[in-house]
């Protein structure tokens, strides 16, 4: 339930995902977070970084950690579903 009430929170899938390709500054982060607000990318870095997650680097840019990582690889397959369901979507849409 704990994982479940994280990855619900507003953002928090969107910057593992971010993450994936390597450490990224925060100004950096929050363009490809379509500019969301500073303090709510800070409190959601904060709780990833709480939930050992994500790691900030000494040159203060942010990467997923080892468990990070391991989300990423665990939220793989829901990618491959929504992929699908919008597939799926737009042959309804068509028909």
């Amino acid at each position: 339930m704990a994982a479940l009430d994280l990855f619900g929170r507003r953002w928090n899938l969107r910057i593992i995902w971010e993450l994936q390709h390597g450490a990224i500054g925060f100004r950096a982060l929050q363009q490809r977070c379509d500019n969301m607000s500073s303090s709510v990318l800070r409190q959601r870095l904060t709780e990833l970084l709480d939930a050992h997650l994500v790691a900030q680097q000494p040159d203060t840019s942010y990467e997923l950690t080892d468990l990070g990582r391991g989300a990423y690889q665990a939220l793989r397959p829901l990618v491959r579903w929504s992929d699908a369901w919008a597939s799926a979507l737009s042959v309804d849409d068509t028909a």
